[in-house]
């Protein structure tokens, strides 16, 4: 263990990754996949057939609290992630939210500005989510971290404006610059309501929570300064304000050279890199001592064996003076064959001295 570790007198170092967002730096990182709870793995498969939807899974509490724990019994991660999904915030606002069988999420497109002071909010759709994380809490290994998250505002907000995902963002780009100040209002309000969902994980249980920025890439250097940095910064003022010790990791995917400004900006305890990062750029770049998440190509865990090593041993080395948590740079792949998970854990894991099982 290095200085740091030594340095960490509240019991913390007995949850790694807590200790790391918390600025430890222990030789070897901890560790979780985004996505981990997923489709990956056959019994999530089948628990899904059972409840006939990805909506139907989400609003089962003791369902969503067993897909949380179910890639903790298979693997020695050190975080758990709460299984449920971002549009759960629009729906909230008093958005229709429905799921297409093969087709993804869908949301009534907000294309009016009466559309959207004519949302009703119910902020009773989060209790489902909150019941999940306390159930969770209560079956968690005491040495694994609890993660909460939510959609960052800007991927949030275009979602609402198209009423599903899209490869360019176009219709929430075009209303940005069109309306700002109706594309304001919709960001405004996916502010407050966030902030409403993350207290109220963190009051059910989770130890730390993920803002996930997934189209932050689509956006121009001025639009991103004020559509991805600006709220994301509001959020974590307001949330640090009533939770001040819960660390917040920002994942503005797709940033790019746009990620120091981000971390810079944000005010966020950590930021996560994706794949198209290099992590020793990004250990040159970013301030000194933030910890850092990623950045494994999950394209790389699929295809296993030597190509992942190499990666592995690239992040490693490139973190190795900086906390540093290891994941993905993006969500696990459905097609990734287990056992390269499991080669994955023992490869980060090898000069680990702790036990991997609990």
């Amino acid at each position: 263990m290095t200085g740091s570790d030594a340095g960490l007198s509240n019991g913390l170092s007995a949850k790694p990754l807590l200790s790391v967002l918390k600025g430890a730096c222990p030789d070897v990182p901890p560790m979780w996949l985004m996505r981990q709870a997923g489709r990956y793995l056959p019994e999530y498969r089948a628990l899904r057939a059972e409840k006939g939807g990805f909506l139907e899974l989400v609003y089962d509490s003791g369902a969503a609290a067993e897909v949380t724990l179910q890639p903790l019994r298979r693997f020695a991660f050190d975080g758990a992630i709460l299984f449920s999904d971002i549009l759960i915030v629009p729906y909230a606002m008093g958005q229709d939210l429905w799921f297409e069988a093969g087709e993804g999420p869908r949301l009534a497109p907000i294309l009016a500005e009466t559309e959207l002071s004519a949302l009703k909010p119910d902020f009773s759709r989060y209790e489902a989510v909150y019941e999940t994380v306390r159930q969770v809490r209560a079956a968690l290994d005491p040495q694994v971290t609890f993660l909460g998250f939510a959609g960052s505002p800007w991927t949030i907000a275009t979602y609402m404006v198209a009423g599903q995902g899209s490869k360019d963002q176009g219709a929430a780009r075009r209303l940005a610059y069109l309306q700002p100040e109706k594309f304001g209002a919709i960001i405004d309000a996916i502010i407050d309501a966030t902030v409403i969902y993350l207290s109220g994980q963190i009051e059910a249980g989770v130890e730390a929570v993920q803002l996930f920025d997934s189209w932050a890439g689509s956006l121009a250097p001025l639009e991103f300064e004020r559509w991805v940095i600006q709220p994301n910064k509001r959020i974590v003022e307001k949330l640090k304000a009533i939770h001040p010790e819960i660390p917040v990791i920002g994942f503005p995917k797709g940033a790019g050279a746009k990620l120091i400004d981000y971390a810079v900006g944000t005010g966020v305890d950590a930021v996560g890199v994706d794949e198209t990062v290099d992590p020793h750029w990004a250990d040159r770049e970013l301030p000194e001592g933030l910890p850092v998440q990623g950045n494994l190509d999950p394209l790389a865990l699929i295809a296993g064996g030597k190509a992942v090593e190499e990666a592995v041993d690239n992040i490693r080395a490139a973190f190795a003076g900086r906390p540093h948590i290891f994941n993905l740079g993006h969500g696990i792949l459905p097609d990734t064959p287990i056992d390269h998970v499991e080669a994955l854990i023992r490869h980060v894991r090898q000069n680990r001295t702790q036990p991997e099982s609990r």
